[in-house]
């Protein structure tokens, strides 16, 4: 599946889209320059038990990483995702 990114400067996401109806997302604010908020992750029903969401958030901490930026995760899921994975904990 192709995750897909969009980004206006203020906020972004990460989702999936299938036959053009997005069943998966991560959103996040820009906080500074310097700094990203994962706020909300939700996938779809239809494509639970597949890994998606960790997907997404290791897709939204390469992110992080390529912008030089550090990572809050307000969402649940995403901190727990990255609370379980040291390899990601580097962009705290």
């Amino acid at each position: 599946m192709n995750i897909q990114h969009k980004d206006n400067g203020t906020k972004g996401a990460f989702y999936i889209e299938k036959d053009n109806v997005k069943k998966a997302e991560l959103t996040y604010v820009w906080t500074g320059k310097t700094k990203i908020i994962i706020d909300h992750t939700e996938v779809d029903d239809s494509l639970r038990g597949e890994g998606i969401g960790e997907k997404l958030v290791r897709q939204a901490v390469d992110f992080a990483k390529e912008k030089d930026v550090s990572i809050l995760p307000l969402c649940p899921f995403a901190k727990a995702i990255i609370d379980k994975n040291k390899e990601l904990q580097d962009i705290l």
